[in-house]
């Protein structure tokens, strides 16, 4: 078993378009970024890589490389995932936190955990999201920005390491 923590954080725009968990929650305002800054996404594949030693999603997605600009970070996700396969290692769990004083997110909490069950080829039951405020504390609790937090539990399905 392999386990991996992730953390992402980024600005909040006005104008752009609030991407989590590959939904799209109606707002005037979203994550500000190279890709779609998706960040609980983010975080996720940073653990997902952490676990297997593998680097962080800036030294396989780079935002200096064009390929990624408005990247939509469910398909770097199934990348990510992919690599991690290659390595002999399949998705035990994940627990994600999504820290954001608004807009809520308790109603698209369930879409979320399906996309991201569907990409990893898991049940729902084994990825759980929360979204939580900071009580008007910190720059996500005054508004300006939202992080997240993401861990794994990664279990070995072979030993197909490749160098």
């Amino acid at each position: 078993m392999r386990v991996g923590l992730g953390y992402d954080v980024h600005k909040l725009k006005t104008g752009r378009k609030c991407i989590l968990c590959g939904v799209e929650i109606p707002n005037d305002f979203g994550p500000d970024g190279h890709s779609d800054a998706d960040v609980p996404i983010h975080a996720l594949i940073d653990a997902l890589l952490g676990a297997v030693a593998l680097g962080d999603i800036g030294k396989h997605f780079p935002d200096t490389d064009s390929r990624w600009k408005d990247a939509n970070s469910i398909e770097l996700l199934e990348k990510a995932y992919t690599l991690v396969k290659s390595f002999g290692y399949s998705l035990g769990n994940a627990d994600i936190t999504i820290v954001l004083e608004a807009p809520r997110l308790s109603g698209y909490i369930e879409l979320m955990r399906s996309n991201i069950a569907l990409v990893m080829n898991t049940e729902v039951d084994n990825i759980s999201i929360k979204a939580t405020t900071e009580e008007k504390l910190g720059f996500t609790g005054d508004g300006s920005g939202i992080s997240a937090t993401a861990i794994v539990l990664l279990n070995a399905v072979g030993n197909l390491q490749k160098s």
